[in-house]
């Protein structure tokens, strides 16, 4: 049985393998994928075309460049901070506030068609 208490939820997902970090990845589709694949939330994958619903990128539209499952993080072109000392560094995004718009699929099996 798992438990119900905070701070063991908490534990258990930092503590998670990565291969169970992956299945914690996942970002919802857009209405005409939702449609035509008849799911809702898929992990999310480098090369898919997302787009950011929360915090101050709002809106803005990208590929995903990397996906990070040793800190639960994605990294979308075009969306970046600059530092102090001016230079550009990628702003690291949670999958649940993105929605992928296009996904790249390589292979079939990860639809499960």
């Amino acid at each position: 049985m798992v438990s119900t208490q905070p701070r063991k939820q908490r534990k258990s997902r930092y503590q998670a393998p990565l291969h169970i970090r992956h299945k914690f990845m996942g970002a919802m589709l857009s209405t005409e994928l939702r449609e035509k694949h008849t799911i809702k939330s898929i992990p999310v994958r480098a090369g898919d075309t997302v787009k950011v619903l929360r915090g101050d990128h709002k809106g803005k539209e990208g590929k995903v460049a990397v996906v990070n499952l040793a800190n639960m993080t994605i990294t979308v072109d075009g969306v970046s901070v600059t530092k102090s000392d001016g230079t550009e560094v990628p702003r690291p995004i949670q999958p649940s506030n993105v929605m992928i718009i296009k996904l790249e699929t390589k292979d079939e099996k990860r639809l499960g068609d």
